[in-house]
C-alpha cells in the first residue's frame, strides 16, 4: 500500500469478521518502524479475555501496546517518540466505555444528547490532537448501522452514536477504507476529501 493512498489519518470500517483489524495490522507491518497499538478493550470476562489473546497472538512482539479504555488524548501521550504507526483498535469498543459509563436507563432525552455530545467532544479532541503527530494514525471501527434495528433504546442509542461518531471521524481521515469479506474498498482518499 503506497503512502498516496492512505494520508497520516486512516478510517477503517467493516462489519463484524469482516477483517478491518487484520486489514489495519497489515499496513502498519507495511509501513516499517516502530508500531504503538491503542487497545480499547477492557477485559470483563472470559469471552472478552480469549478475542484479546487472539488479537495479541496476531500482532508483532515488539508492537508497543497502550492499553487505554476510556482517554484516547492521554493515550496518544503515552506513544514512544520513535513510533511510526499508531493503530487504534477499535473505536466501537471505546464508544462502548464511554457511553456505558455515563448511560442510566431513566434518562431524558436532553440527558442522552449531553452524554453524546460529551463523547464527541472528547472524539473531536482526540482526532485533533492524532492529526499534529507526526506518525500515522489508523483508526478501526465497526460499520454497525447496516444491520437491523435493534429492539431495546440502548441498543438503538449506541447505534446511532456509532453512525455519527464514525462520521465524525471520517471528516478529519485523509483516508477511509471499508472491508467487506477480508477486502478493503476505498471510499475516500487523500487526493479526494
Amino acid at each position: 500500500m503506497r503512502d498516496s493512498e492512505l494520508g497520516n489519518f486512516v478510517l477503517i470500517t467493516g462489519g463484524a469478521r469482516s477483517g478491518k483489524s487484520r486489514f489495519a495490522e497489515k499496513i502498519a507491518r507495511e509501513q516499517g518502524g516502530p508500531v504503538a497499538y491503542i487497545a480499547t478493550a477492557a477485559v470483563l470476562d472470559e469471552e472478552m479475555a480469549a478475542r484479546v489473546a487472539r488479537h495479541k497472538a496476531r500482532r508483532p512482539s515488539h508492537w508497543v501496546t497502550i492499553e487505554e479504555t476510556d482517554d484516547l488524548t492521554a493515550a496518544l501521550a503515552k506513544v514512544p517518540v520513535e513510533t511510526k504507526t499508531v493503530l487504534v483498535d477499535c473505536l466501537t469498543v471505546w464508544l462502548t466505555n464511554r457511553l456505558l459509563a455515563g448511560y442510566k436507563e431513566d434518562m431524558s432525552s436532553g440527558q442522552l444528547n449531553e452524554l453524546e455530545k460529551n463523547i464527541r467532544r472528547e472524539l473531536s479532541r482526540f482526532c485533533r490532537a492524532a492529526s499534529k503527530k507526526s506518525f500515522r494514525t489508523i483508526i478501526v471501527t465497526n460499520e454497525v448501522g447496516c444491520g437491523l434495528v435493534p429492539d431495546y433504546p440502548l441498543g438503538r442509542i449506541f447505534r446511532d452514536l456509532a453512525g455519527r461518531a464514525n462520521q465524525q471521524v471520517a471528516k478529519y481521515a485523509d483516508s477511509v477504507w471499508l472491508t467487506v469479506a477480508g477486502y478493503p474498498l476505498c471510499v475516500k482518499n487523500p487526493g479526494k476529501k
